[in-house]
């Protein structure tokens, strides 16, 4: 079996290629210059916030008693939460995640003595109408 040579007149060329001196190549242009070139975004427009979480709701009587009777967005029903949380201090110190519920909260929670922040949104909602 028989293996074919290269033929002579490839290996002078790329004999030739590698003989050109490092100074004729052009050096590669600095990145920190491109930086400044790149293309700038138009300037968006504000977010409009979704008509489905502005919406006003009713809250239950027994979330009235920490929120307020009157009619508020879900979005405001939860700050108010969150607020009355904050300042009784009703975290779990060694998980920030759950919340203790006092009384009041308690019969939000469904009887729930501890409940997590996400299951919170939960049963909040069930007592919006």
């Amino acid at each position: 079996m028989a293996t074919a040579k290269k033929t002579p007149a490839a290996a002078p060329a790329k004999k030739a290629a590698a003989a050109k001196p490092a100074a004729v190549k052009k050096a590669a242009p600095a990145k920190a210059a491109a930086k400044p070139a790149a293309v700038k975004k138009a300037p968006a427009a504000p977010r409009k916030p979704n008509a489905a979480f502005m919406k006003e709701m009713t809250p239950s009587t027994v979330l009235a008693a920490v929120v307020g009777a009157t009619p508020l967005p879900r979005t405001e029903v939860t700050k108010k939460v969150w607020d009355y949380i904050k300042k009784l201090d009703l975290q779990d110190p060694a998980n920030r995640r759950m919340i203790n519920a006092d009384d009041k909260l308690k019969a939000v929670f469904g009887g729930k003595a501890q409940v997590s922040m996400f299951e919170m949104t939960k049963l909040i909602s069930d007592h919006l109408k």
